[in-house]
């Protein structure tokens, strides 16, 4: 059955204004059977967004009108298509709490949802990691250099696995190679594979599923999915849910990868 559960929205303020209608009806063009919506949900309230246009997450203002515009369009496409409720949520080091009060407030309201690291706290500073080129290789050059930024990094997502968020805490673990978005922006060869399969072992012991995130083919300087190819076939071997994830913050790229993922792996 092809789903996608990795949607973004026009409540995203870094994404598209393209309606949610548009994207359903791709969707349903498509031969989509399932798709999830997993807008950026809101930043805890006292956690200052790094990024210049503090842009990283949907304002909380239009948070419940996000609920209601999907359960609109859940009802009206039923017979066509199943429509799921989500968000994308970000694990900050430091705001467990707050994001753990979050999700005990809107779980109820969800179907699905995603845990995604974006950010990396070093020295009490906080960087959004895929932001950009030029903050990647100013904040591998803050830590140390490119290997212990990634071991951060992972360090981080394993942290994110282990973390008690409640009863409503998002099962699928987003991107878990996002450090690969710009591997391609400085020379070095970093080799991860223990620790992505780390992570996989531990996403398998406490049976989460995993984000196939096709963007990052997409990214000049990234060039595969998040994860690559051989760890997601680690992952389907270690019988962890595979779902694929287009990552669309516009219509255009909706399901995009989709078939040449779906030739490699399937899943």
């Amino acid at each position: 059955m092809k789903r996608d559960g990795h949607i973004h929205t026009p409540f995203c303020p870094h994404g598209s204004t393209d309606s949610i209608e548009k994207y359903v009806e791709k969707a349903i063009a498509s031969g989509f059977k399932e798709i999830t919506f997993t807008e950026h949900a809101p930043l805890p309230e006292n956690f200052v967004d790094p990024t210049p246009d503090k842009d990283s997450g949907m304002n909380p203002a239009y948070l419940m009108d996000y609920f209601k515009l999907l359960k609109r369009a859940k009802e009206q496409y039923q017979s066509e298509i199943k429509i799921n409720i989500g968000l994308e949520v970000d694990y900050i080091v430091g705001y467990e709490h707050e994001t753990k009060q979050f999700l005990n407030e809107v779980g109820p309201l969800m179907d699905d949802a995603i845990l995604s690291v974006h950010f990396l706290n070093f020295q009490d500073e906080y960087v959004c990691i895929d932001f950009s080129q030029e903050v990647y290789l100013q904040f591998a050059n803050k830590v140390g250099g490119i290997l212990p930024m990634y071991k951060l990094y992972y360090e981080t997502v394993k942290k994110s696995i282990k973390a008690d968020l409640g009863l409503y805490k998002p099962k699928r673990i987003g991107h878990p190679t996002l450090i690969h978005k710009f591997q391609h922006a400085h020379d070095e060869q970093i080799d991860d594979a223990a620790d992505i399969s780390e992570l996989l072992k531990m996403m398998q012991t406490g049976h989460y599923e995993l984000d196939f995130n096709s963007a990052g083919l997409s990214k000049p300087y990234c060039k595969e999915p998040y994860p690559p190819y051989p760890f997601v076939k680690q992952a389907i071997d270690l019988q962890i849910p595979v779902i694929f994830g287009s990552d669309a913050h516009t219509a255009a790229d909706l399901h995009q990868h989709y078939d040449l993922l779906q030739d490699k792996i399937t899943f």
